[in-house]
């Protein structure tokens, strides 16, 4: 059984995240990096679920009867707990959150000691010893080796200072007026406040958790209020976040969403005239648009592709020695200035981008057309091999002998099939869409 999917473990509290299988997952994950302990510490934070008090506890059950000392910061941004792990040199780190998925789901995140996401092979060992059951009875602790645990509440400044110092020194957010949606979620207190302290004129919605309201209809996957409020109070840009605030969603003053590849083309832009832009390349994944990377192309910057996930744009980015990357959906990667994805650094960024260039949000972010794209989340049973699914690679090879781009993959963290489809003419592409969803219901709902 396969515990981890694209970013940690994920499923509905209390079914999947029992209790019990969080403690026992934290024993094993305790046991796999005393290997290289340094300082016996372990940081856990979590959003605002009201299951992360369940998993929290059993959590720390799991670390403190394997030895470790824990460290419980609260609700905090998930890149947070990436940075103040290695701050405040912890062996380890822990996040409990589900990012966008709804309250009665939840997951947990590790980091290793230097704030990095942990790859494939480190989350196969955490699997192995947890299905161990001889390793996970000998390495209980008793008498003195039991670890213990405390609970810390003003690292909050910390971090605060940290993605202050992200912004250009030379600059202020004075004069500019800013929507903030925080869905609720890991955001509600940090990014008002760093926002306020840099002088900007700051609205702030949905920052009100009360652990059910989490992401729903409001943050980075309903960016609808954050338009509506930016028109109302005739704001120069807003910003909605995900539940753990790794994720980001820009709205220009005109309401209107700003996609996630021009985005990431425009921040590519501020990054190369600032020299700041490393090798002057980036990394996308497969799921952007084309047209992201002709434009890069016509300004004389490489494209790299990874998988999705904003821990496979990581790597990517570490393996081409660069610095930016990202994914249209909201995940975007400055290494310069955090270690995993940071929709507060990506915020922050992109009004400094606008107070350099003097230009509304509205010019500055529609650098280039997007090639028509259509993007389903087909519901499934199973997950089926695709290749094993007869009528499959015919499917794919009809599609492509019409010159449409094709990407059909499970989700890592819900039971979809995403299949994503881009071409030069909508017509032709939604038909074919309609023929996918179709073939792949009765393939593997049937």
């Amino acid at each position: 059984m396969k515990l981890f999917g694209t970013d940690g473990v994920r499923g509905e509290a209390g079914k999947k995240l029992t209790a019990m299988f969080s403690m026992r997952l934290a024993m094993a994950a305790g046991i796999y990096f005393r290997k290289n302990s340094v300082t016996n510490k372990i940081l856990v934070g979590k959003d605002t679920r009201r299951s992360g008090y369940m998993i929290e506890n059993a959590i720390v059950s799991g670390l403190t009867a394997v030895g470790y000392n824990v460290i419980q910061i609260g609700p905090m941004p998930t890149p947070a707990i990436a940075f103040l792990t290695e701050d405040m040199r912890c062996d380890a780190g822990i996040m409990i959150s589900a990012s966008h998925n709804p309250y009665y789901d939840n997951g947990i995140k590790f980091f290793d000691m230097h704030g990095n996401k942990l790859n494939i092979e480190e989350e196969k060992e955490i699997e192995n010893i947890y299905f161990n059951e001889e390793i996970i009875d000998s390495k209980q602790q008793t008498r003195k080796k039991i670890g213990s645990s405390k609970r810390i509440d003003d690292v909050i400044g910390r971090y605060i200072v940290h993605i202050k110092n992200s912004f250009p020194s030379n600059l202020t957010l004075s004069g500019l007026r800013v929507v903030l949606d925080t869905a609720n979620g890991a955001a509600y207190k940090v990014a008002p406040t760093i926002f306020n302290e840099l002088g900007a004129d700051t609205i702030v919605i949905n920052d009100k958790p009360n652990g059910f309201n989490i992401n729903l209809k409001c943050g980075a996957m309903h960016p609808e209020d954050l338009g509506n409020a930016v028109r109302k109070y005739r704001a120069d840009i807003g910003f909605a976040f995900d539940g753990d605030a790794d994720r980001l969603v820009a709205v220009d003053e005109n309401g209107e969403v700003i996609d996630g590849d021009k985005l990431l083309g425009a921040l590519a832009i501020y990054l190369k005239n600032r020299k700041k832009l490393k090798n002057c390349s980036m990394v996308a994944t497969v799921m952007s648009n084309k047209a992201l990377e002709d434009f890069l192309k016509r300004n004389d910057i490489k494209l790299y592709r990874s998988n999705v996930g904003d821990k496979y744009v990581l790597e990517e980015i570490k393996r081409n020695d660069l610095n930016f990357g990202g994914e249209q959906s909201g995940h975007i990667v400055m290494t310069d200035f955090a270690k995993t994805g940071d929709g507060l650094v990506s915020a922050l960024q992109t009004v400094a981008y606008m107070l350099i260039s003097n230009k509304k949000a509205s010019e500055l972010f529609n650098p280039f057309e997007l090639y028509p794209q259509i993007l389903e989340n087909i519901p499934v049973k199973e997950k089926k091999p695709l290749e094993n699914i007869e009528g499959y690679e015919k499917l794919v090879e009809s599609f492509e002998k019409e010159g449409t781009r094709v990407l059909i993959r499970y989700s890592g963290t819900e039971n979809k099939l995403r299949v994503l489809l881009e071409g030069k003419d909508n017509r032709v592409l939604e038909k074919q869409m309609e023929n996918a969803k179709n073939f792949f219901k009765a393939a593997l709902n049937g």
